[in-house]
Protein backbone atom coordinates (compact mmCIF):
# COMPACT_ATOMS: atom_id res chain seq x y z
CA UNK A 1 0.00 0.00 0.00
CA UNK A 2 1.69 3.29 -1.18
CA UNK A 3 1.25 6.56 0.28
CA UNK A 4 -1.13 8.14 -2.63
CA UNK A 5 -3.57 4.82 -1.67
CA UNK A 6 -4.17 6.24 1.89
CA UNK A 7 -4.58 9.82 0.37
CA UNK A 8 -7.27 8.48 -1.78
CA UNK A 9 -8.84 7.11 1.09
CA UNK A 10 -9.22 10.33 3.31
CA UNK A 11 -9.93 11.95 -0.05
CA UNK A 12 -13.43 9.70 -0.87
CA UNK A 13 -14.30 9.88 3.04
CA UNK A 14 -13.98 13.69 3.17
CA UNK A 15 -16.68 13.88 -0.03
CA UNK A 16 -18.68 11.46 1.41
CA UNK A 17 -19.29 13.42 4.42
CA UNK A 18 -18.94 16.55 2.40
CA UNK A 19 -21.86 15.58 0.10
CA UNK A 20 -24.00 13.87 2.99
CA UNK A 21 -23.61 17.73 5.00
CA UNK A 22 -24.90 19.52 1.55
CA UNK A 23 -27.63 17.04 1.33
CA UNK A 24 -28.55 17.09 5.00
CA UNK A 25 -28.68 20.77 4.40
CA UNK A 26 -30.72 20.88 1.20
CA UNK A 27 -33.68 18.64 2.81
CA UNK A 28 -33.80 20.98 5.73
CA UNK A 29 -33.84 24.06 3.30
CA UNK A 30 -36.21 22.22 1.68
CA UNK A 31 -38.30 21.07 4.81
CA UNK A 32 -38.57 23.96 6.97
CA UNK A 33 -40.88 26.43 4.72
CA UNK A 34 -43.38 23.38 4.48
CA UNK A 35 -43.53 22.91 8.82
CA UNK A 36 -43.45 26.59 8.98
CA UNK A 37 -46.50 27.20 6.60
CA UNK A 38 -48.51 25.42 9.69
CA UNK A 39 -47.70 28.02 12.13
CA UNK A 40 -50.62 30.17 12.93
CA UNK A 41 -50.70 33.45 10.83
CA UNK A 42 -49.76 36.72 12.64
CA UNK A 43 -53.82 38.18 12.46
CA UNK A 44 -54.80 34.54 14.17
CA UNK A 45 -51.88 35.18 16.93
CA UNK A 46 -53.06 38.75 17.15
CA UNK A 47 -56.55 37.25 18.12
CA UNK A 48 -55.23 34.58 20.71
CA UNK A 49 -56.24 37.10 23.17
CA UNK A 50 -57.36 40.75 23.58
CA UNK A 51 -58.03 43.47 26.17
CA UNK A 52 -61.37 44.72 26.91
CA UNK A 53 -61.52 48.19 29.17
CA UNK A 54 -65.07 47.39 31.00
CA UNK A 55 -64.87 50.81 33.11
CA UNK A 56 -67.67 52.42 31.42
CA UNK A 57 -70.20 49.55 31.76
CA UNK A 58 -72.58 50.49 34.24
CA UNK A 59 -74.57 47.61 36.34
CA UNK A 60 -77.73 46.11 33.96
CA UNK A 61 -76.01 46.78 31.03
CA UNK A 62 -73.72 44.60 28.71
CA UNK A 63 -70.78 45.25 26.57
CA UNK A 64 -70.73 42.85 23.44
CA UNK A 65 -66.53 42.27 21.65
CA UNK A 66 -66.08 39.91 18.72
CA UNK A 67 -63.08 37.59 19.91
CA UNK A 68 -62.07 34.72 17.47
CA UNK A 69 -64.78 36.04 15.36
CA UNK A 70 -67.16 35.01 17.70
CA UNK A 71 -69.26 37.32 20.11
CA UNK A 72 -68.49 37.53 23.62
CA UNK A 73 -71.37 38.64 25.98
CA UNK A 74 -69.73 40.80 28.88
CA UNK A 75 -72.57 41.98 31.69
CA UNK A 76 -72.06 43.97 34.78
CA UNK A 77 -75.53 42.53 36.32
CA UNK A 78 -77.39 44.37 39.11
CA UNK A 79 -77.98 42.70 42.62
CA UNK A 80 -81.38 41.72 41.77
CA UNK A 81 -80.09 39.81 39.06
CA UNK A 82 -77.29 38.25 40.72
CA UNK A 83 -80.32 36.99 43.43
CA UNK A 84 -82.46 35.74 40.98
CA UNK A 85 -78.71 33.82 39.40
CA UNK A 86 -78.19 32.39 43.00
CA UNK A 87 -81.51 31.19 43.98
CA UNK A 88 -81.80 28.39 40.87
CA UNK A 89 -81.17 25.13 42.28
CA UNK A 90 -78.75 23.09 40.30
CA UNK A 91 -80.20 20.28 40.25
CA UNK A 92 -82.99 21.76 38.48
CA UNK A 93 -81.41 23.12 35.55
CA UNK A 94 -81.12 20.94 32.05
CA UNK A 95 -77.25 21.09 32.07
CA UNK A 96 -76.19 21.26 35.70
CA UNK A 97 -72.26 21.87 34.97
CA UNK A 98 -71.14 25.08 34.68
CA UNK A 99 -69.09 25.50 31.27
CA UNK A 100 -66.64 27.53 32.64
CA UNK A 101 -63.01 27.34 31.11
CA UNK A 102 -62.04 29.33 34.09
CA UNK A 103 -62.72 26.44 36.81
CA UNK A 104 -63.09 22.35 36.62
CA UNK A 105 -64.37 20.57 34.16
CA UNK A 106 -67.53 19.30 35.94
CA UNK A 107 -68.16 22.40 37.93
CA UNK A 108 -71.97 22.55 39.39
CA UNK A 109 -73.30 25.55 37.03
CA UNK A 110 -73.68 27.62 40.16
CA UNK A 111 -73.84 30.83 39.73
CA UNK A 112 -70.31 31.63 41.56
CA UNK A 113 -68.84 29.36 38.87
CA UNK A 114 -70.58 31.16 36.05
CA UNK A 115 -69.45 34.48 37.43
CA UNK A 116 -65.63 36.48 36.81
CA UNK A 117 -64.63 38.50 40.39
CA UNK A 118 -62.18 40.96 39.88
CA UNK A 119 -58.85 40.48 42.43
CA UNK A 120 -60.17 41.31 46.04
CA UNK A 121 -64.17 41.55 45.39
CA UNK A 122 -66.57 40.17 47.98
CA UNK A 123 -70.02 39.83 48.38
CA UNK A 124 -72.27 40.92 45.28
CA UNK A 125 -69.11 42.58 43.64
CA UNK A 126 -67.58 38.98 43.18
CA UNK A 127 -70.45 37.62 41.13
CA UNK A 128 -71.23 40.97 39.35
CA UNK A 129 -69.49 40.14 36.08
CA UNK A 130 -70.83 37.65 33.91
CA UNK A 131 -68.53 37.00 30.94
CA UNK A 132 -69.72 34.32 28.19
CA UNK A 133 -69.51 33.69 24.53
CA UNK A 134 -73.13 35.29 22.77
CA UNK A 135 -73.43 31.72 20.66
CA UNK A 136 -76.38 29.86 21.08
CA UNK A 137 -75.73 26.35 21.76
CA UNK A 138 -78.11 25.03 20.13
CA UNK A 139 -77.68 25.94 16.53
CA UNK A 140 -75.57 29.16 16.59
CA UNK A 141 -77.38 31.93 16.55
CA UNK A 142 -76.81 34.69 18.80
CA UNK A 143 -79.09 35.25 21.77
CA UNK A 144 -80.75 38.70 22.68
CA UNK A 145 -80.06 40.18 25.79
CA UNK A 146 -81.31 42.60 28.55
CA UNK A 147 -84.37 40.72 29.84
CA UNK A 148 -85.76 39.31 26.49
CA UNK A 149 -86.39 35.76 28.04
CA UNK A 150 -88.76 34.54 30.54
CA UNK A 151 -86.12 34.14 33.08
CA UNK A 152 -84.41 37.64 33.12
CA UNK A 153 -81.29 36.65 30.68
CA UNK A 154 -81.47 36.06 27.51
CA UNK A 155 -83.38 34.84 24.77
CA UNK A 156 -82.75 33.02 21.56
CA UNK A 157 -85.57 33.98 18.82
CA UNK A 158 -84.42 31.32 16.35
CA UNK A 159 -86.22 28.47 18.45
CA UNK A 160 -87.12 29.64 21.30
CA UNK A 161 -84.13 28.88 23.65
CA UNK A 162 -84.46 31.13 27.14
CA UNK A 163 -81.35 31.89 29.27
CA UNK A 164 -81.33 33.09 32.55
CA UNK A 165 -79.00 35.65 34.57
CA UNK A 166 -76.44 33.46 34.32
CA UNK A 167 -76.94 32.34 30.91
CA UNK A 168 -78.09 28.97 32.12
CA UNK A 169 -80.41 27.02 29.68
CA UNK A 170 -83.30 27.34 31.10
CA UNK A 171 -86.39 26.36 28.64
CA UNK A 172 -85.96 25.43 24.72
CA UNK A 173 -83.74 23.08 22.65
CA UNK A 174 -80.52 24.26 23.69
CA UNK A 175 -78.63 21.23 24.83
CA UNK A 176 -76.13 23.72 26.97
CA UNK A 177 -75.50 26.46 28.88
CA UNK A 178 -73.79 29.51 27.77
CA UNK A 179 -70.01 29.09 27.54
CA UNK A 180 -67.49 30.94 29.40
CA UNK A 181 -64.31 31.02 27.82
CA UNK A 182 -60.71 31.68 29.42
CA UNK A 183 -60.93 35.26 30.72
CA UNK A 184 -59.75 37.24 33.94
CA UNK A 185 -59.15 40.42 35.23
CA UNK A 186 -56.21 42.52 34.82
CA UNK A 187 -56.44 45.04 37.54
CA UNK A 188 -59.87 46.64 38.01
CA UNK A 189 -61.45 47.83 34.85
CA UNK A 190 -59.84 45.38 32.16
CA UNK A 191 -60.79 41.54 31.14
CA UNK A 192 -58.29 39.69 28.98
CA UNK A 193 -60.30 37.29 26.68
CA UNK A 194 -57.69 34.11 26.04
Amino acid sequence: MSHADDHEGTRRDFLYYATAGAGAVTAGAAIWPLVNQMNPSADVQALSSIRVDVSGVEPGTQLTVKWRGKPVFIRRRTPDEIEAARAVDVSSLPDPEARNENVAAGAPATDANRSLAPEGAEGDAAEEWLVMMGVCTHLGCVPLGNASGDFGGWFCPCHGSHYDTAGRIRKGPAPRNLPVPVARFEGETEIVLG
